[in-house]
């Protein structure tokens, strides 16, 4: 062996040891929120939920890291991004611009006839190298998936991120971040070490989003259809949402489709990363949705007359059907403007992101629509989960005017003055007479007593 071989060589043990070095690291800190999260005393979203975890730690398959074989590479996408195996998508794209994805097949009649291409290592390889751009099917044909993942596009997606992030770090929850193959937006991504019921593992995500709001509402109610999968059954005839697999060639040159640490940054080592993401217990994901549920709504919304999903057991539900909301913390002004015009416009000025996101959730309600569409195992794209009818300004949350007496209450409730100022238009007044005919019941109507 020549000088430069043993140099290489020597090189190349140093960065395998420096790959393992970085997974233990990550390990290690991961292992640590989780202890932390699950102490006796811990209260780590707003004093309001303590869960107790088990002590779960990562697979002890060796490291896979840069330096590793495709086919360790492959076994380990296999073994986080695991979705349906009896078919995949390949992105294509149109000279005009436009793009999309479509079940793989070998012809327009085999997809006439239902019969779709399976996803194998060859294809896996054909992804990471650049020759296809594939996604993949959440949602099993059990109707349970192997991960969850939450979609952010927004022009700020990575403050909301970072609240994401926040929250599942207080609840011991493993997320691992992704940039999107566009860089504008990122998906955060839960792995799961044994298929979990997709209506369970959607729990999880509505949950974390509902106390993510909570530290910034801007996250907005329309992330609840952002999730991955997005239905807890699959639609009849369909396959579910679906979501692009990550580390493709083509968006990894431009620093896309990778995952970042919570500077937003790049891992050096994208493999050693995914080794050393530890992936959560059927137990551990109900133990979350447990405590979450006890102390209020998943959703924290109104719920629809048809929604399935309950709120835990029946027997321990109040007369009125639902959990009173827990109080948010403090600490809050001693007064709020609040102007009736158009609108309800409730200044925010002192008050903390956990009250604005429960002003926001008076004017939201859960879609009947979404429900109905999904007990009767039909497509619920295009039908929100939840409908808003608030709006977001930069002093102001506006509000629809029937809810003035329930954001005076909620305020009250929190000890906070409310100072209403009328500034509605009352109209100006016109000289009219009435020359018209009544119907016989009009003219009944009209001569009633009052």
């Amino acid at each position: 062996m020549t000088d430069i071989e043993a140099l290489e060589a020597e090189l190349r043990r140093a960065r395998d040891e420096s790959a393992r070095l970085r997974a233990e690291n990550s390990r290690l800190r991961r292992e640590n929120a989780q202890l932390q999260a699950a102490r006796p005393d811990s209260s780590p979203v707003d004093g309001r939920i303590a869960v107790q975890l088990p002590l779960m730690v990562p697979s002890p398959e060796e490291a896979v890291t840069d330096t590793s074989s495709g086919a360790e590479k492959i076994g380990l996408l296999q073994r986080l991004f695991r979705g349906r195996q009896d078919i995949y998508a390949v992105r294509w794209e149109h000279p005009a611009g436009r793009a999309g994805y479509a079940p793989a097949c070998r012809s327009r009649s085999d997809r006439e006839r239902g019969i779709f291409l399976p996803l194998t290592d060859q294809v896996l390889h054909a992804h990471l190298d650049g020759r296809l751009t594939i996604g993949i099917y959440p949602l099993l044909r059990d109707e349970t998936c192997w991960f969850l993942a939450a979609d952010f596009d927004k022009e700020r997606w990575q403050e909301d991120v970072a609240a994401y992030l926040t929250t599942c770090d207080a609840l011991g929850v493993p997320a691992a971040l992704e940039r999107s193959r566009s860089g504008n937006g990122g998906h955060v991504w839960i792995f799961f070490s044994a298929p979990v019921p997709a209506s369970q593992a959607r729990k999880l995500g509505c949950a974390l989003l509902t106390l993510a709001m909570e530290r910034r509402h801007q996250i907005g109610l329309d992330s609840y259809d952002r999730l991955f999968p997005n239905q807890d059954s699959l639609p009849k005839g369909g396959f579910g949402n679906l979501i692009a697999l990550p580390l493709q060639r083509a968006p990894r040159r431009e620093g896309n489709s990778v995952f970042l640490d919570r500077n937003f940054e790049p891992y050096p080592d994208q493999w050693a990363f995914l080794s050393s993401v530890r992936q959560m217990s059927l137990a551990e994901v109900g133990a979350i949705i447990g405590g979450v549920t006890r102390a209020g709504n998943v959703l924290g919304i109104r719920p629809s007359i048809v929604d399935t999903e309950g709120e835990g057991d029946p027997w321990t539900l109040p007369p009125s059907g639902h959990r009173p909301d827990e109080r948010v913390a403090g600490p809050f002004p001693q007064r709020v403007r609040v102007t009736v015009a158009n609108l309800v416009y409730v200044a925010k000025e002192g008050l903390p992101p956990a009250m604005l996101s429960r002003l926001w959730r008076l004017a939201a309600f859960q879609n009947p629509e979404f429900y109905r569409a999904q007990a009767m195992r039909l497509s619920t794209f295009g039908k929100p989960r939840v409908i808003s009818c608030a709006d977001d300004f930069e002093r102001h949350v506006g509000l629809p005017r029937g809810c003035l007496d329930d954001a005076q209450e909620l305020l009250a409730t929190h000890g906070i003055g409310v100072d209403v100022a009328d500034e509605r238009h009352p109209g100006s007044a016109i000289d009219v007479a009435f020359h018209g005919e009544l119907a016989p019941s009009q003219r009944q109507a009209a001569a009633a007593p009052c």
